[in-house]
């Protein structure tokens, strides 16, 4: 098998993989419904909350984030055996982001699915695993200040090629590949593009609030 046929099949089963309909089959399952047809419409862990509860939410946001870890920790670093390309980064890379890309637009349920910022967590966390715990960090205090899950998501991810450049220089980190260097800096505009609407819906004041995780909020 030749190492392009091969880093093909990768791919296709990262983007399968990712592709897996979880809030889908949650809704299905639990309440017999289409939680696309519920809430905000959008088939994410997010809207299972709102519509469906913590219990059932949680089950769907570990899903993604495995559905986005396992490609680019296990199949990029132990199934690619390939020679064209020596950075492995870069691999993981592409397995991870065709995760990504699987669940944003799954096959299995007519190119519909979530915002991708579950599985996308978890690519992070097989390339970045010290940087993104301090990503969540920052999406926690933007949600507990703000209320905004989707403004929490986008400062995270603002925030990961920051600490990138300044965690080696305090020691807290090894400098990252360059082709994760350059990814880190590429990610936060594919999560203000898959968070568009929600923008829109921010700047018109007709974005959601969580207003339980206002913890801080006066009463």
């Amino acid at each position: 098998m030749s190492s392009a046929f091969e880093l093909i099949l990768l791919l296709i089963a990262s983007y399968l993989t990712g592709s897996t309909p979880t809030s889908i089959i949650v809704g299905k399952v639990v309440k017999g419904i289409d939680i696309r047809e519920q809430g905000s419409g959008n088939a994410g862990a997010t809207n299972v909350f709102r519509v469906l509860g913590w219990k059932p939410a949680l089950i769907v946001i570990a899903v993604d984030i495995f559905k986005g870890w396992f490609p680019a920790a296990v199949y990029a670093t132990t199934l690619y055996q390939g020679q064209p390309i020596d950075d492995i980064g870069v691999v993981q890379i592409l397995c991870g982001f065709a995760a990504v890309l699987g669940h944003t637009y799954t096959v299995f349920a007519g190119f519909k699915g979530g915002k991708g910022v579950g599985t996308l967590g978890g690519m992070l966390l097989a390339l970045f695993p010290i940087a993104v715990p301090l990503c969540l960090i920052v999406f926690a205090i933007v949600l507990i200040l703000t209320g905004y899950v989707s403004l929490g998501s986008i400062m995270a991810s603002v925030s990961l090629p920051i600490l990138l450049f300044i965690m080696p220089p305090l020691g807290l980190a090894n400098p990252p590949q360059l082709s994760l260097l350059i990814f880190s800096l590429l990610m936060p505009w594919f999560i203000i593009f898959t968070h568009r609407g929600n923008l829109s819906r921010l700047r018109s004041g007709e974005e959601n609030r969580f207003e339980k995780a206002m913890i801080f909020r006066k009463k």
